[in-house]
């Protein structure tokens, strides 16, 4: 995964539609599926609660299969982009001690990975406006491109391949 420039204000306008999207899905598909399996399949006294919930479950796979189908649409591409992003951080960061120790060894690998996890990092702070930690953000990044250019490495992020990871 390559960082990329993105509309932060197409992004949050088109989440905001995805997000609208799902609720409304949920809200209709749930409860009427919840209804119609507990007309087909039970009587009225009782409890439903597996018809409610195979009918949030059907909701559910809807709402996957749809987002599935047109994760490549153009309305997509920043919403998928962030989405992807922050799956890749967060595999990042379950390895984070381990990487941050290498680091301090002057793993290469490591340094390339820290580097993009600093500069992931920044561009969703920045895509969700999160100001209270840029500053101590901004400060690592700094100390990292200082370090990788006293090893001799790029402060690009085009070094980082997810392949990586599983060194560590």
């Amino acid at each position: 995964m390559q960082l990329r420039e993105i509309n932060k204000i197409r992004y949050r306008k088109h989440y905001k539609i995805i997000f609208a999207g799902i609720a409304f899905v949920l809200l209709i598909i749930a409860p009427g599926t919840s209804a119609l399996f507990i007309s087909l399949f039970s009587n009225p006294e009782g409890s439903h609660l597996f018809h409610n919930l195979a009918g949030v479950l059907v909701g559910v796979a809807i709402i996957t299969f749809l987002l599935n189908k047109f994760r490549q649409h153009p309305f997509m591409l920043e919403v998928i982009y962030v989405w992807d992003l922050k799956q890749q951080l967060n595999k990042i960061r379950r390895k984070q001690r381990n990487i941050e120790a290498a680091v301090e060894n002057n793993d290469k690998d490591a340094m390339n990975i820290m580097n993009f996890n600093l500069h992931g990092s920044n561009q969703l702070y920045e895509q969700d406006d999160h100001p209270l930690t840029m500053e101590d953000l901004l400060r690592k990044i700094q100390l990292h491109d200082e370090r990788l250019q006293a090893a001799g490495l790029s402060s690009s992020t085009d070094a980082y391949n997810p392949a990586l990871l599983e060194k560590f």
